[in-house]
């Protein structure tokens, strides 16, 4: 069922699933994916409550009138703390990949009471924007090629017009070993045709490089991400072994000081949930 729930900034479009007794299991996307992504992981989560929301930008999901098209790491954080809190859910297990983890990875370091258990592709993925400027070594800078494209305007028009082939590609390079379908790509490539899509975009990936600002009323809570806060819930990192994107590291990350367990799945690239559903949702169910 899909529900449309009105918050400050957003009306955010959410496809509910299962029985609205028990735990809530909150599932989040991310760029350039939509909320397809989970749809092989559902039927092992059946006769659990599970959320999959459109982020802002996507699918069904609009910004209200006069909001900033923000894709800061502070509005994703923001909107699903507002979703949770609209739909009257205290604690949820969050999951997400990319955006979507990025936003998982925020509530449950700003308010871990709110979150029962997180599972995080890529691990912490709060952004250290402070030191955004400093440049990593050149094997890493070429893999984020695509950011460095959507800070100029050539980029803007390139991702305007060619949306389904920016993403195409990026799939292909950050998943070398998945064979997706015709058919699972265009499902999800129905949700970038959101008006606020573009400009949610090109503005995630000026921000986070300080080169635009984001929304004053999430200044707080970027505030509080600036001190790269701790993340104390327990937390399993799926990470995939063949990621073109974001390779697995050999050492654990300090930012997790509760529990914690690192699962890296050979031949799987950037898009966990979708290349591996089986292992995602038992990452989900180990933590309750």
């Amino acid at each position: 069922m899909m529900r449309l729930v009105e918050t400050p900034q957003a009306i955010i479009a959410v496809e509910e699933h299962g029985p609205e007794a028990g735990l809530p299991i909150i599932l989040l996307h991310g760029f350039p994916y939509s909320a397809r992504g989970y749809d092989a992981v559902l039927p092992h989560l059946a006769g659990r409550r599970v959320l999959v929301p459109h982020l802002r930008g996507y699918g069904e999901t609009r910004l209200r009138s006069g909001v900033l098209r923000s894709g800061a790491q502070a509005a994703l954080g923001a909107d699903l703390l507002a979703l949770m809190d609209a739909l009257a859910i205290p604690q949820a297990l969050l999951a997400g990949y990319d955006w979507g983890g990025r936003a998982a990875c925020i509530i449950a370091a700003l308010h871990p009471s709110r979150c029962a258990g997180l599972v995080t592709c890529t691990g912490y993925n709060i952004q250290d924007i402070a030191r955004s400027g400093e440049p990593a070594l050149p094997d890493r800078e070429m893999r984020h090629w695509y950011q460095w494209y959507l800070h100029g305007e050539r980029g803007a028009l390139g991702l305007a017009r060619h949306r389904e082939q920016f993403a195409r590609l990026l799939w292909s390079m950050w998943s070398p070993d998945w064979r997706f379908t015709e058919a699972e790509f265009a499902a999800s490539a129905t949700h970038w045709h959101n008006a606020d899509y573009v400009e949610t975009v090109v503005h995630s990936y000026r921000h986070r490089y300080g080169l635009v600002p984001g929304d004053a009323a999430h200044d707080g809570m970027e505030a509080a991400l600036a001190v790269q806060p701790d993340i104390t819930v327990p937390s399993i990192d799926i990470h995939g072994g063949s990621d073109g994107v974001n390779p697995a590291p050999s050492e654990p990350s300090a930012r997790f000081t509760g529990r914690f367990e690192r699962r890296v799945l050979p031949g799987v690239g950037h898009n966990p949930p979708q290349e591996a559903p089986e292992a995602f949702a038992a990452a989900l169910l180990a933590l309750g």
